[in-house]
């Protein structure tokens, strides 16, 4: 089995590098807003856009004798790949089964966006499509393939061509696997460098053989069905006093002018340390998790559509909107999505299996006597059933019939294979009573 991972350090480059890291990552980012301006007149044309058509062009630009700097400010792999990253990206447009998604979960861009072609005429950008990039986003990257032929590492330091030469990064761990690709970026001031590589193992088996069934929460982020629970980060709660009043600063600079970059700059650093808590927070508490478990049963939650805005319209206002704002606030803030799919792909990696279940009435089924009513969720905490009086935390009452119905899944699909993660859509509780 191939295992594809990716390892990534702090990179820390002197002043001479950072130039020259600076001229490549905003070369790079200036060849994607070209091709994204020709491939929206292709697109206007009815032209085919793939990757080889965008990559042809990047001869006719460097031979543009207004962009001389792209021959001596810009490395040629770097540049191919980001122009296939622009392929991949409308690929993905493209794709019906992508469209039915976003339709299934009914996103929509609030103020439509335009973008005025060369003859005047403007194409309204649709949901999905490639968006330009800008300096003050404050994220750019470059990629590099066949790392043998252009790159090495040397103990705590790698080298990278155009002149850069050996660059210092932060070594935490040891690298082990064949390298494909590395990746520079900068985000909110800082460098880093990602090692992508290849290992093939034999297919893992996973040392423990317990199963769990896990619920997710706002007071408790995860709740087990072997009454166990751990407490959420809120990395963005704990922050949003001094991101707020850093955005009111904002608010009062000039658009653009360098003390508006200076403060911007602030506030992208601020967004970068809540996700980097949230990141490393939830990376702790899945790698423990997957060690410890053969078999997770999770809920195959739709987080886009949890945390949709309750706010309505002007014909027709929503209800209780500050409070649903609060609780989309914490959806969002503790990374429900995210850590689902550390733990699926971790999972893979130590040879288990996570299923994924319909959460339908799993927090209004009682999990000794199977009866299903709304009062049997008293409140928020509590369950307590109506029929057989069974009282337990209503989190961990729902992890328990969680793992039923995992349970159940398995046994209907007659097992699954080695470290394959199983997705399904109906789960083993028996329908609502009428």
């Amino acid at each position: 089995m191939k295992i594809n991972k990716a390892y990534k350090f702090r990179l820390e480059p002197n002043v001479e590098q950072q130039v020259i890291l600076n001229n490549l990552v905003g070369s790079a980012r200036f060849v994607w807003n070209q091709m994204l301006a020709m491939s929206f007149e292709m697109f206007a044309n009815n032209e085919f856009i793939n990757a080889t058509n965008l990559v042809n062009k990047i001869i006719d630009l460097k031979n543009n004798s207004d962009f001389e700097f792209l021959k001596s400010h810009s490395n040629a792999v770097s540049l191919q790949q980001k122009v296939r990253d622009l392929a991949s990206a409308w690929s993905r447009f493209f794709d019906p089964k992508v469209h039915a998604r976003l339709k299934e979960n009914k996103k929509k861009i609030r103020k439509p966006k335009f973008f005025k072609l060369a003859d005047g005429t403007e194409i309204q950008l649709r949901p999905l499509m490639p968006r330009f990039k800008r300096k003050s986003d404050g994220c750019d990257s470059i990629r590099l393939v066949q790392f043998d032929k252009y790159c090495r590492i040397e103990g705590n330091r790698v080298k990278l061509p155009n002149g850069i030469g050996l660059v210092k990064f932060r070594k935490s761990q040891d690298i082990i696997g064949t390298i494909k690709n590395v990746t520079i970026s900068k985000k909110s001031g800082r460098w880093y460098v990602s090692f992508g590589y290849e290992r093939e193992i034999e297919n893992p088996i996973h040392p423990s053989k317990t199963a769990i069934g896990i619920d997710l929460g706002i007071t408790r982020l995860i709740s087990t069905s072997d009454d166990q629970y751990i407490k959420p980060k809120n990395s963005f709660k704990s922050n949003q006093v001094k991101l707020a009043k850093l955005q009111r600063q904002l608010s009062r600079k000039v658009l653009f002018s360098q003390n508006w970059q200076k403060q911007n700059r602030k506030i992208q650093k601020l967004h970068h340390h809540i996700a980097n808590i949230r990141h490393d927070y939830l990376h702790k508490i899945t790698t423990n998790i997957s060690k410890n478990h053969a078999m997770m049963v999770v809920e195959d939650l739709k987080v886009i559509n949890m945390s949709k805005s309750a706010s309505g319209s002007a014909v027709q206002h929503g209800r209780n909107v500050k409070a649903k704002s609060g609780l989309n606030k914490s959806i969002l803030d503790q990374g429900w999505g995210m850590m689902v799919d550390m733990i699926e792909y971790k999972q893979h990696w130590q040879g288990g299996l996570l299923i994924k279940i319909n959460p339908r009435y799993t927090s209004q089924t009682c999990s000794q006597c199977q009866h299903i009513a709304k009062e049997n969720r008293r409140s928020q905490a509590r369950f307590e059933c109506v029929k057989c009086t069974y009282v337990a935390n209503a989190d961990f009452n729902a992890a328990r019939n969680i793992l039923a119905a995992g349970h159940a899944v398995l046994s209907a699909e007659g097992g699954c294979g080695k470290g394959r993660p199983m997705k399904q859509k109906t789960c083993g509780l028996r329908e609502k009573a009428t």
